[in-house]
């Protein structure tokens, strides 16, 4: 059987929301159709990264009026050469007091957009839904830095973590798009420099293969909502491409999966970063990695940001948090079998 078909385990608890139905064609209908002619503006040398990467790195800065709800608390924490942010609920202890657990998190946009503004909101429900506080990391992107320095700075945030007295084995690796992608790699980064492995790690909508090649023949490819193979090959090509060329070790689903510990991955259906979720389970199988992948019917990329009115966001997200509970309560996760969960 091919690696990208394993075995697996169907869970069907629902169908997707109408409000997800409609607002999936929407964005296809409307944000799709403008990433897709910018990637055509791109190819025509219409635009290039000079023009828009001075656009993408603004776009945390305008996104600073989404704010978490009441009772979130927020504390900045500065690293060399980046920062993070604390975000925990009010109903949960203080994490300079209370060192009992955490979750690490990573944010997505393509590692060259977005930010602890863009995400502020999405982690707060996080946090307070998992009852355990939550370091947002605001890590270097294009083009200030190359994704191995990236990688870099999740280390040195996982490092503070320790050293601050949080236990390894009560620490969740968690992101989404780039972001989960990272996770994974942080996840290996710490086993490959002696580190005390992560307790887990989840992934929303994980992008983790910097090359676009299968994307390209992806079935999902043409009915993305919002993303398509082509958008996910500029970062690449701006930034972390050297004279054109992709080492694919840079890619995380092309590293060794051996010893890490259990995952979660989310993953629309009709994303095309589907391709992306099964290269990832496919190298977890063959790590022996105990993964549940839950494959939401008709969610675009990281809809679980889309929480506030979304019910199917917020089942997700519940969903994140049963896993995150079950791991800190050190209940067992079958290391052979794949759970997949298909809204569909």
């Amino acid at each position: 059987m091919s690696p990208l078909h394993p075995p697996v385990v169907a869970e069907l608890p629902r169908r997707s929301s109408r409000t997800l139905r409609i607002t999936h064609s929407v964005l296809q209908s409307t944000i799709r159709k403008a990433l897709d002619a910018a990637v055509w503006a791109e190819k025509t040398n219409v635009i290039g990264p000079r023009v828009a990467l001075p656009i993408t790195t603004r776009v945390d800065r305008l996104l600073l009026p989404l704010r978490p709800r009441r009772g979130t608390q927020l504390r900045m924490v500065e690293f060399p050469q980046f920062r993070a942010e604390w975000v925990w609920d009010k109903s949960v202890a203080d994490p300079a007091i209370d060192k009992g657990s955490a979750i690490i998190y990573f944010h997505g946009g393509g590692l060259l957009a977005c930010g602890l503004n863009s995400h502020r909101r999405l982690v707060a429900r996080i946090a307070r839904t998992c009852g355990v506080p939550l370091l947002n990391v605001d890590y270097r992107q294009i083009p200030q830095a190359h994704v191995t320095e990236t990688v870099d700075d999740c280390v040195d945030a996982y490092r503070y973590l320790l050293d601050q007295g949080f236990p390894a084995e009560r620490i969740i690796v968690m992101g989404d798009s780039a972001g989960g992608g990272l996770s994974f790699s942080l996840a290996m980064a710490t086993r490959d420099r002696n580190l005390p492995l992560p307790a887990a790690v989840v992934a929303m909508s994980p992008w983790a293969n910097y090359d676009s090649t299968i994307r390209q023949t992806h079935p999902n490819n043409p009915v993305d909502a919002l993303i398509s193979a082509d958008g996910y090959a500029l970062p690449a090509k701006w930034g972390i491409a050297v004279d054109g060329e992709l080492d694919p070790a840079w890619s995380p689903v092309n590293g060794s999966f051996h010893g890490l510990p259990p995952a979660l991955i989310h993953v629309g259906s009709t994303e095309v970063l589907l391709s992306d979720a099964e290269l990832l389970a496919a190298r977890c199988a063959e790590g022996g990695v105990p993964l549940k992948l839950q494959i939401w019917d008709n969610a675009f990329h990281v809809f679980q940001i889309a929480a506030d009115l979304l019910p199917d966001a917020r089942d997700a997200i519940e969903e994140v948090a049963t896993f995150v509970r079950r791991i800190l309560d050190a209940e067992a996760v079958r290391p052979s079998i794949w759970s997949v969960k298909s809204t569909a």
